[in-house]
């Protein structure tokens, strides 16, 4: 059974990836600081199924510690097949203004925390000849939005991590790639107002917001045997937000 570790995998998206990864047959292991109920929900119904939820306490923000969790993952679980990097956080506000914690703890996060946990966790894939490392970035990392300054750079920074390591690993059997999803309905975009959704949704080609679970179809493909010759891409899923 190919091991998927998903970071942020306790609620929102990074659940649903989870889900989805774990009924395509994969043994997933979700990385949060906390288990979920709805986690713990997950975990329960995917026993009997074709794959497995597992679930590791990790603050990413402890990013010296990581090298000893991808360590203790593959002593507990084996070789690791695929990394899904989607823990980030959202603080919005304008950058002006914005506390100089509040702007390093997003940077930590969102970018520094998923290219170590990519470094030790690739050295694996490399000695296996083969792995599947999916970045989770944002259409905001390329079409910007006010008072997401902060978190639309950390995503940038992701588009461009992803599209040079793969030139770096792609000869040893190792695909990377990016979903950049649009405004999702989920905790991480509440902060938007009802109008602000229904405008983004208006100016789309489909004329609809993207749901959680066509974000985990886009991860399923790219970790999945049907994407061999994907890499260094960045699958966009916005519902033509930015067509």
């Amino acid at each position: 059974m190919r091991n998927v570790v998903v970071s942020g995998g306790s609620r929102g998206l990074g659940l649903g990836i989870v889900q989805k990864l774990s009924a395509a047959g994969f043994r997933v292991i979700a990385i949060a600081r906390s288990e979920s109920e709805p986690l713990g929900r997950a975990m329960r119904g995917a026993k009997g199924g074709p794959g497995s939820i597992h679930f590791v306490p990790f603050d990413l923000a402890a990013t010296d510690n990581i090298p000893r969790l991808v360590r203790d993952l593959r002593k507990t679980f084996g070789p690791i097949y695929g990394l899904v990097n989607n823990a980030a956080l959202g603080l919005d506000g304008t950058l002006a203004i914005m506390h100089n914690s509040q702007i390093e703890r997003l940077v930590r996060v969102n970018t520094l925390a998923p290219i170590v946990l990519t470094k030790y966790v690739v050295r694996s894939m490399l000695s296996e000849k083969r792995g599947r490392i999916v970045n989770v970035a944002s259409i905001i990392g390329f079409t910007g939005y006010s008072g997401l300054s902060v978190y639309g750079a950390t995503k940038a920074s992701m588009i461009g991590f992803t599209r040079s390591l793969a030139r770096e690993v792609g000869r040893l059997g190792v695909n990377v790639n990016a979903v950049a999803p649009g405004f999702l309905d989920t905790d991480m975009t509440q902060s938007l107002a009802d109008d602000q959704r229904k405008q983004v949704a208006r100016h789309s080609a489909l004329r609809r917001l993207p749901e959680i679970d066509d974000v985990a179809n886009a991860g399923e493909v790219l970790l999945g045997d049907n994407a061999k010759s994907i890499t260094g891409t960045v699958l966009t899923v916005d519902a033509g937000s930015t067509a």
